[in-house]
């Protein structure tokens, strides 16, 4: 794996304490080389090795940052970004959690009341002191109180999209130690849960002293936390890795052991104790002749343990995908052999929500079907937005700019290999209208509608009115909610999906890592009642088509299987669902 959205990630952080500053421009121009940077098909460490002109042909990268990835591989730092870090020595990260408060918010902040952390946040809030700043007042003050909550509760998470790649980063490096042989992600991010506390690796190895110490090397921490004889702990960027090894007898086990979840193992040691098993990470054991089962770890007759399908298979069940092991109602599943076919990547033929130059992507229509082409899809969707509610900064198309569009995405369906669909995100209004004329609706092939504001209260009644429209074929991220950001819309899932099915709507899983919306739980749900799921990236560019893996996997924890899935289907059956 590349380096890039890590550089991609300091790029946006200097973007964001230049912003604070109200420096012109600027902010501007690292954000879009961020975004290429993170995109780029090639890994940047590897250009940077050629010197600053290979650097360079990265879209948007000039000069002066080429010059600084170079700088940063040279010296594992950006000389200007540390001036800049302490110029406005605050929590950047960390204060933009709260709902409302953004990089020029947090510059005014600290300039005027000192505020660095959540804490400080929270006590100027609390005594009054924010709405005394010009140009904030009393609302302002009572919608960060309001969000400092919030974002308390989500502090210390990672993003799956940003803890994923690190964690594969790891295992590549891990899995090359020459003592290594088996080594696998673990914990929640095998899970594949929307956020990530550690990063947790676990390796077979008989020489486990010499896999910690090659670990605790590694060029990409920048912390040792601990590091003993058969475990270690280190910090890249602010990321916790925590590794393990472990002997090749107890691999099976301890995988099965430390991917969880904690209530899933809980279940499944009760369900050994019903056979006079126990079942820990050291094994199976057979203590059906044991006075004490609880003597010790390893006693009894040892059954299982070098891999986790014989940990399964001792206790009489199907091994059990990672993205299920939840506790809800998973073994009992197993038990009844009726335990899902789910979903995988490569089953995924297209994308049904993605944006262009037209709205706010960064691309093309011909750039974003020469993307999709490379990444192997049958079939897109140009979905861009409309105008309404919660569409900052004029990005969203009216109906004549829409007419305008369809006309130029059939114009280049027409010689594109790939099925291209002229499509629109409309906004669903607190009405439960749609942002869009009826007439144009009506001339498009796939629509997608989403909330974009009043992202608070249940939205039952207002989601299933949008269902009901006539022309709408898919129910865009339901919730509208940011993970680490706002907790979106609340609604009845069972209801919503009963509508979906009523109405031929596809519900969608947006696999925008900030999004993950409909969540695996929801998924369940509207699996269990019948709907059909769209799996799109609502990609910006043509690097994030490969998001899709992040909406595949909550999926996959949400128990569905291909047919569930509306972008399984070939393009003449999509085509036919939307009309």
């Amino acid at each position: 794996m590349s380096r890039n959205a890590e550089i991609a990630d300091l790029f946006e952080e200097y973007a964001d304490l230049l912003d604070a500053q109200d420096v012109q421009y600027k902010p501007q121009s690292y954000r879009r080389a961020a975004d290429n940077i993170r995109d780029h098909p090639e890994a940047i460490e590897e250009l940077a090795e050629d010197g600053p002109d290979a650097v360079g042909e990265i879209p948007q990268v000039g000069d002066s940052i080429a010059g600084k990835v170079i700088e940063y591989f040279e010296t594992g730092k950006i000389e200007e970004l540390e001036e800049e870090r302490a110029k406005l020595p605050v929590r950047m990260a960390e204060l933009t959690r709260v709902e409302g408060v953004g990089p020029k918010t947090v510059g005014t902040l600290y300039e005027e009341l000192g505020v660095r952390t959540l804490d400080d946040l929270e006590e100027a809030a609390r005594a009054g002191e924010i709405r005394e700043i010009k140009g904030f007042g009393p609302k302002t003050e009572e919608n960060i109180t309001d969000g400092i909550e919030f974002a308390r509760t989500v502090r210390g998470r990672e993003l799956l999209g940003n803890a994923r790649p690190v964690g594969e980063q790891v295992l590549t490096f891990v899995s090359d130690v020459p003592s290594v042989g088996r080594c696998e992600l673990g914990g929640s991010i095998r899970r594949w849960c929307e956020t990530i506390g550690d990063v947790d690796v676990l390796a077979e190895s008989e020489d486990k002293q010499a896999v910690v110490d090659a670990f605790a090397d590694w060029e990409r921490a920048t912390e040792v936390i601990e590091a003993g004889t058969d475990k270690a702990a280190i910090r890249v960027s602010d990321m916790r890795i925590d590794l393990r090894v472990v002997v090749p007898e107890e691999f099976g086990s301890a995988l099965q052991y430390f991917t969880g979840s904690k209530n899933h193992n809980i279940t499944l040691r009760n369900h050994a104790i019903e056979r006079d098993l126990k079942v820990n990470e050291y094994g199976v054991f057979d203590v059906s002749d044991v006075d004490d089962p609880d003597a010790g770890q390893r006693v009894g007759e040892k059954v299982a343990g070098e891999t986790e399908e014989s940990m399964y298979e001792a206790l009489g069940l199907p091994l059990i995908a990672p993205e299920m092991r939840e506790d809800n109602g998973e073994i009992d599943v197993a038990l009844a052999g009726e335990l899902p076919v789910l979903i995988e990547e490569g089953e995924i033929r297209g994308d049904l929500h993605l944006h262009t130059e037209w709205s706010d992507g960064n691309n093309t229509i011909e750039g974003m079907v020469e993307g999709a082409v490379e990444f192997g899809h049958d079939y897109i969707s140009i979905s861009d937005h409309a105008t309404g509610p919660g569409m900052v900064g004029g990005v969203g198309l009216d109906d004549d700019e829409l007419r305008e569009q369809m006309d130029e995405i059939r114009n280049v369906a027409e010689d594109a290999p790939i099925d291209v669909f002229a499509g629109v995100e409309a906004n669903i209004e607190g009405d439960g209208g749609v942002s869009v004329a009826d007439d144009v609706l009506a001339e498009l092939d796939v629509v997608v509608a989403s909330p974009h504001s009043g992202l608070d209260g249940d939205a039952t009644d207002r989601l299933i009115r949008a269902i009901e429209h006539p022309s709408v074929d898919i129910l865009g991220h339901p919730s509208g909610r940011l993970i680490n950001q706002r907790p979106g819309l609340d609604f009845d899932v069972r209801e919503v999906a009963r509508a979906a099915i009523d109405n031929d709507v596809a519900l969608e899983i947006n696999s925008s890592p900030s999004r993950l919306d409909l969540w695996s739980g929801a998924v369940q749900v509207a699996v269990e009642e019948g709907a059909t799921i769209v799996i799109d990236t609502d990609a910006h560019s043509p690097g994030e088509y490969r998001n899709v893996r992040y909406g595949v996997h909550t999926a996959r924890r949400g128990w569905a299987e291909p047919r569930d899935v509306l972008n399984t289907w070939d393009a003449e059956e999509v085509r036919d669902f939307c009309h």
